[in-house]
């Protein structure tokens, strides 16, 4: 027996894992044309032959899932809910009254059908019966990074600094592979921390792909398209124009990124209003190295490396650039990632508690540094400096590549 989500009018979730593939939200179109793969022909329709995926019975999912009961509930999605049932998959059943519909599954069976990496959801199958349309993928036991970063109970552990880190890193080595190794590249479009899922050792994959997109081929430089995604995480020149780009990606990537440093949401009404988008928030922070640990989420009680959480910041200060052309490449990004979700034992500097400031010299304002010595105030700016230059120099090392191509 093993575990699966489904998703249909409704999803689910089962032993066998079948999984269901705030503002002013973006317009939903229809997904984009299904992507051609040079081995396969007549992928037009999702019922095809050519899918590379086990079709299953609406009654299998029924059985499965006890008949979709609550108790096997275990989330909603952009198709709609997700289910946990006998089978080791995710079942995912779409919502006919939702926003994503028969073409977006289609382009989720198709995409999920031909891309195959460790940090993307293995689509196990789906069901085509009738009205009837369910996605299933494998169990992903702990759910999705919203529940762990966002969401989180008073009862419940926050994650660490080094566990956020290695989330970022597998949502960027999928998204890496997407623009990089898929023929003709592939535009996520809506990466967000509910798509991103765990599997019990806390290793993402990329789920949900109803709103992916083709990417530029040939001469040209974008794909146009009506605005689709989630508010807060589309970037600008997306929003302002509809045109899209693997650009456009790497700015949805850095406000994720940004979620996992702070722990704030990307829209998050609750607070005051100059707070409420988060990137906007975070811009003032950005421009002085010196106030880069004050974004640092205030459940990490201040156990994080100093010099790696500055590194994020500049990597996400980077990714989430008003300018597109001047974004890092996902593979710089990737580079910049690997080291900062390394074992703790690599780098053991953290920084200090919010509320226990460390102790200093008055007249030295001196501090302690990662070998458990204090080091003085300018020479931290320094380290902090440092850090920052280092991504900036990949972040103009990347766009020099991109505009000599």
């Amino acid at each position: 027996m093993s575990c699966f989500s489904c998703f249909s009018s409704r999803r689910i979730n089962t032993s066998k894992k079948l999984q269901q593939s705030p503002g002013s939200p973006p317009n939903k179109e229809p997904a984009s044309p299904a992507p051609r793969h040079p081995n396969n022909n007549n992928k037009e329709a999702a019922g095809n032959n050519n899918i590379a995926a086990q079709t299953f019975t609406f009654r299998e999912l029924a059985t499965a899932t006890k008949n979709f009961r609550q108790e096997c509930l275990i989330g909603e999605g952009g198709f709609g809910r997700v289910y946990k049932g006998k089978l080791e998959k995710t079942a995912q059943q779409l919502d006919r009254n939702g926003l994503q519909g028969n073409k977006e599954f289609i382009v989720e069976v198709l995409m999920l059908s031909l891309l195959h990496h460790d940090n993307l959801v293995n689509l196990i199958g789906y069901c085509a019966d009738g009205e009837q349309r369910l996605l299933v993928y494998e169990y992903m036991p702990l759910r999705s990074l919203e529940d762990h970063l966002l969401d989180i109970g008073p009862e419940q552990k926050p994650i660490d600094w080094f566990t956020r880190m290695k989330i970022a890193l597998g949502a960027a080595k999928g998204l890496e592979y997407l623009h990089d190794k898929a023929n003709p590249p592939v535009i996520y479009r809506d990466l967000k921390s509910s798509n991103i899922l765990l599997d019990c050792e806390f290793n993402a994959k990329l789920s949900d792909f109803g709103l992916a997109k083709l990417g530029p081929i040939g001469d040209k430089t974008h794909v146009s398209s009506r605005v689709m995604g989630t508010y807060g995480y589309c970037a600008p020149e997306y929003q302002r124009t509809g045109q899209l780009t693997v650009k456009s990606d790497v700015y949805t990537f850095g406000v994720v990124l940004l979620e996992l440093i702070t722990g704030r949401r990307a829209i998050d009404t609750t607070r005051p209003t100059y707070e409420q988008n988060l990137v906007t928030w975070a811009q003032p922070f950005f421009k002085d190295p010196n106030r880069y640990p004050q974004l640092a989420d205030p459940l990490l009680q201040g156990e994080f490396p100093v010099r790696g959480l500055n590194q994020a910041v500049a990597v996400s200060a980077m990714c989430v650039q008003e300018e597109s052309s001047v974004r890092p490449l996902m593979s710089d990004v990737v580079s910049a990632l690997s080291f900062l979700g390394s074992d703790p034992d690599a780098d053991t500097a953290t920084a200090p508690a919010p509320h226990k400031p460390p102790p200093c010299d008055h007249q030295n304002m001196n501090m302690m540094d990662q070998n458990g010595y204090y080091q003085d105030e300018e020479k931290s700016q320094m380290e902090r400096k440092r850090a920052v230059a280092e991504a900036i120099q990949w972040g103009c090392n990347s766009r020099h590549v991109a505009t000599s191509m």
